[in-house]
Parts: C-alpha cells; structure tokens; sequence
C-alpha cells in the first residue's frame, strides 16, 4: 500500500474499528478481583501487624457476601459515597442478615474508573482515622472482601468481624 493513496481508501477501516471499539465500550466491566480482594486481606493483615496484633486475620465467607452486597449497592447507586447503603443499612445489619454473629465494621474505596488499585485503596483507607481504627482493631479477627467495576467507577468494601 503506497503511502499518497487519497484517504478515503481508509474509511472503511476507521469505521469498523470505530463500530467495534464503541461495541466493545458498550459491554459492562466484567473481571476477577480474587487477587485484589486477597490484597486487601494481606494489606489489613500487615496494618495489624505493625499495630501489635498477634492473631491472624481471616476470611469470612459470610461477612464477604455483606461486602459483596454493599459493593454492589454503591457501584449501582451514585448517590451512595460510604457506609449506609441505599435502603439504610449498616455493615452491622447487612453481616447479621448474611449470618454472621458478632459486631462488624467497614472500609469502602470508590475509584472514579475502570480499575483500582492496591495503593489507592490503601491511600484511601490509611489516613482516615475512622478506617484505620477498623483496620488496626486486633479484634477484628474475620474479614470479607468484595470488588466491583464499572466502566466509570470502582468500588471495594472491606467489611472486619469480631465474633460473638
């Protein structure tokens, strides 16, 4: 193909990647966050460490559906920027209805993007001093992580248990 060939030999190559890429842009974000989700569980893991915490943290298969739920409530309700979710629940109420029985706490992250990061949750999380309370709190011995993105926002929320 010689260079000096007039351009429009080029439209239909611009417009069908055009159409694919906005085809494409179109799919909702789908991917596997186990390796953030597990991230986040080591980076609390070693904040309590640095605090003195001597008991390992572990992960709650009920207190990750309370994270699972409230990620989903944020990601799909802008209006949400936190703790409560839209129809008023707590991180208590929501780990009590997954079945999980003691007292249970949360950190959220909002990224305004595709994707985030290890060090943007930590940025996010590190110096509040309401999450780094949750974090450092020895007695928060279980833990649940849940991950979700959207094309043009990305929510993580950590939700801590102290047993009953």
């Amino acid at each position: 193909m010689r260079l000096t060939q007039s351009p429009g030999h080029y439209l239909p190559v611009v417009i069908g990647v055009l159409t694919l890429s906005s085809s494409v842009a179109a799919a909702p974000a789908a991917a596997d966050n186990k390796r953030l989700n597990q991230s986040v569980v080591a980076n609390v893991y070693t904040i309590q460490r640095q605090h003195g915490c001597s008991t390992d943290i572990k992960v709650n298969p009920q207190l990750r559906l309370a994270a699972q739920w409230h990620t989903n409530d944020v990601l799909t309700n802008r209006a949400l920027a936190g703790d409560l979710g839209s129809d008023g629940s707590t991180a208590q109420s929501r780990a009590e209805a997954a079945g999980f029985r003691g007292i249970a706490a949360l950190t959220v992250a909002i990224n305004p993007a595709l994707a985030i990061s290890g060090i943007e949750i930590l940025n996010q999380w590190y110096y509040r001093p309401e999450y780094m309370a949750i974090m450092s709190d020895c007695a928060n011995s279980q833990i649940g992580v849940w991950s979700e993105n959207s094309l043009d926002r990305s929510v993580v929320v950590a939700v801590y248990g102290k047993p009953a």
